[in-house]
């Protein structure tokens, strides 16, 4: 991977620590609010079970928003495009309205003028643009929140981990499916990828 973005003020160090170490990528200071595929109609096998877990998440993670816009920490949405190719925000947000969790929707919908990248798998930064926007903004930390822990949230943390950038993720802030294995993938992003595991209200942003 190039260590130098387009701007030239990233470059490749060695960690002091060990000689042996990969080189680490120095990443900007800001952090971001990362809102992961909380546009979804949860008409699909195990939307009901998700659902669920939104439900309790959801006024979670529009309380963070409020925070982040407060203290003008960007919030950026990353969406699951559901294999409408055709589809932006607007058809996304019409989707998911007309879904079965229509009233989770408007509390964390992104605004117009919002950043909106669409992704097309688990990882928010397979295939998208975020990876450059998240440069030129000079952020090096990402708070995850939104759906599936134990999918796309799990999946996205290792990817942002291996690009070196810092991840927080609020248990209370991201839904699931099956409770066991949220609790296993948050686990294993605190353990394996030195992520940060707190409650919302306690989480830095």
């Amino acid at each position: 991977m190039n260590a130098v973005c387009g701007n030239g003020k990233e470059a490749a160090v060695m960690d002091s620590s060990s000689s042996s170490q990969a080189p680490r990528i120095r990443r900007g200071d800001r952090t971001a609010l990362v809102v992961v595929d909380m546009l979804n109609d949860y008409e699909h096998e195990d939307g009901e079970r998700l659902r669920e877990s939104a439900a309790t998440a959801v006024p979670v993670i529009a309380g963070l928003i409020a925070r982040a816009r407060e203290a003008d920490v960007p919030v950026i949405w990353v969406n699951d495009n559901h294999g409408q190719w055709s589809a932006g925000r607007p058809e996304l947000i019409e989707t998911a309205r007309a879904g079965a969790g229509a009233d989770l929707i408007d509390p964390v919908a992104p605004d117009d003028d919002a950043p909106f990248v669409v992704k097309s798998r688990h990882s928010i930064f397979y295939g998208s643009h975020l990876e450059y926007l998240l440069e030129t903004e000079e952020i090096g930390r990402l708070v995850l929140t939104g759906q599936v822990t134990e999918q796309c949230i799990l999946y996205s943390a290792l990817d942002g981990y291996i690009r070196h950038f810092h991840v927080a993720v609020p248990p209370d802030a991201v839904a699931h499916i099956d409770a066991e294995l949220a609790d296993a993938a948050l686990r294993m992003m605190e353990r394996n990828m030195q992520a940060e595991i707190a409650p919302a209200d306690d989480l830095r942003l």
